[in-house]
This record gives C-alpha cells, sequence and structure tokens, in this order.
C-alpha cells in the first residue's frame, strides 16, 4: 500500500512540475525533486525513467549527485524564466503584477545564480 501511495504522490508531484514549465511563478524543481524522492522510495524504474527524462533528468541527477548545475542548464533556465515572465507581464496590464513578477524574476534569477556551478571533469 505504502508503495503505490508514494507512486501516485511522485506521479501528482511530476504532473505539478511539468505545470511549472507553462506558468512563470510556479515552482518546478520542488516538485520534481519530491516526485524523484517518492520514487526513489517505492520503485527504482520509474526514478530511472525521471534520471532520463530530457526535461528533468539533468536536473534530478546534480541535484541527486550533488554535483551542481551545468552553464547551459543555468542560462537556459533563466532565459526560460524571464520569457514566460514576459509573456506574463504582456498579457497583464496591472503595474502591481508587473511589480510581483519583476521581483519573482529578480529573486528566482539570484537564485540560480547562487546554485553551485557544475565542475566540468576531463
Amino acid at each position: 500500500m505504502k508503495r503505490i501511495l508514494l507512486i501516485c504522490l511522485g506521479s501528482i508531484a511530476l504532473a505539478l512540475g511539468g505545470i511549472g514549465l507553462l506558468l512563470p511563478v510556479w515552482p518546478t524543481t520542488p516538485f520534481v525533486l519530491c516526485a524523484a524522492g517518492c520514487f526513489g522510495a517505492s520503485s527504482p524504474r520509474l526514478l530511472k525513467k525521471l534520471e532520463n527524462m530530457r526535461l528533468f533528468g539533468e536536473y534530478v541527477q546534480n541535484y541527486r549527485n550533488k554535483t551542481g548545475i551545468s552553464s547551459r542548464a543555468r542560462w537556459t533556465s533563466i532565459a526560460f524564466l524571464w520569457a514566460t515572465l514576459g509573456i506574463s507581464a504582456a498579457l497583464v496590464h496591472s503595474a502591481l503584477v508587473w511589480i510581483i513578477l519583476g521581483v519573482v524574476g529578480v529573486s528566482v534569477s539570484i537564485h540560480i545564480l547562487t546554485i553551485r556551478a557544475k565542475v566540468s571533469q576531463k
């Protein structure tokens, strides 16, 4: 029963993380890491599938192995963040919302920039 519950929770968390790819203020990483934790405790096969996913795999592996974030992932994340925030700002004509989006954008950008850089091994 515990295994089934963890698989269900992991699947829900992964779906919520996927929503975060489309919504600029919806977090992606915590949900994906939650899914990894649930799958790790219930299904090694599902964890392996998550680690091999094109969208989330690198992030899960880097977090689990404590290897940091690649430069490409860092700048892709920041570019995608600001692109979605810009789209949101263009759709909403409210100065308050623009300020909130700006604060979120700056805060998340700072967070991403402070994550340890992945050291390339030669």
